[in-house]
């Protein structure tokens, strides 16, 4: 009886999920909001508030708050730690995670091309979960053209998202293209488009992301 009881809590758990996760291929729209405080030219302070609606973009499933400290300690070398804390709709509740995060970038340049390449360990713990590590790696092109008084600027992504807990998977490769642009001295922003593969319950799916950032320099 006792197996049985348990079978049906699993199966009932399995659809539950199901019923929350988004189909291939959803359409989804997020938001960042960054304000940043710069300390001296080699050091700065870094808030950020992100949103997510998906399904159809008709659901709001998403929102993080982070705090980062970030030093350039070479031209070429910026490195950084924070913390951020999630609430992800999981099963029609918002659940949380805690997430302390150390960053390595790599900067460079070539034919008037601009390149970084992030590091980044996290520590996740969860309140619904067991606790997991997870290494994010994410490579972006600026291009070298401007255009308008508003240096738009075109640029390129992709990250790899590696979880570590009782195994070592890659589960999530995030590519993007966007804009950049310098809406005033102190206010910049981006548009961009991600193609979000992650991988649920042994198979891909895909989402199609329309994003939008703003950043306020202080």
């Amino acid at each position: 009886m006792k197996k049985i009881i348990f079978a049906i809590t699993g199966i009932a758990l399995l659809l539950a999920v199901k019923v929350y996760a988004y189909d291939d291929g959803d359409f989804q729209v997020w938001n960042t909001d960054v304000e940043e405080f710069k300390i001296n030219n080699d050091s700065k302070i870094a808030v950020e508030e992100e949103f997510r609606w998906g399904k159809n973009a008709s659901e709001f499933y998403y929102q993080h708050y982070d705090l980062g400290y970030f030093y350039n300690l070479e031209k070429w070398l910026n490195i950084g730690g924070g913390y951020r804390h999630v609430y992800e709709l999981k099963r029609g509740k918002f659940e949380s995670e805690f997430e302390p995060y150390l960053t390595a970038t790599l900067l460079w340049g070539l034919l008037g091309f601009k390149f970084d390449d992030r590091s980044r360990i996290e520590y996740r713990y969860f309140n619904y979960s067991d606790d997991a590590w997870r290494y994010r790696n994410k490579i972006t092109a600026k291009l070298p053209w401007k255009f308008t008084k508003l240096e738009i600027q075109p640029y390129v992504s992709d990250e790899i998202f590696i979880g570590f807990s009782t195994i070592s998977e890659f589960n999530q490769n995030r590519f993007s293209s966007g804009l950049s642009m310098n809406l005033t001295k102190n206010l910049k922003a981006e548009i961009y488009y991600t193609l979000q593969s992650a991988k649920s319950s042994g198979k891909w799916v895909d989402a199609n992301v329309l994003g939008t950032k703003i950043k306020i320099v202080f």
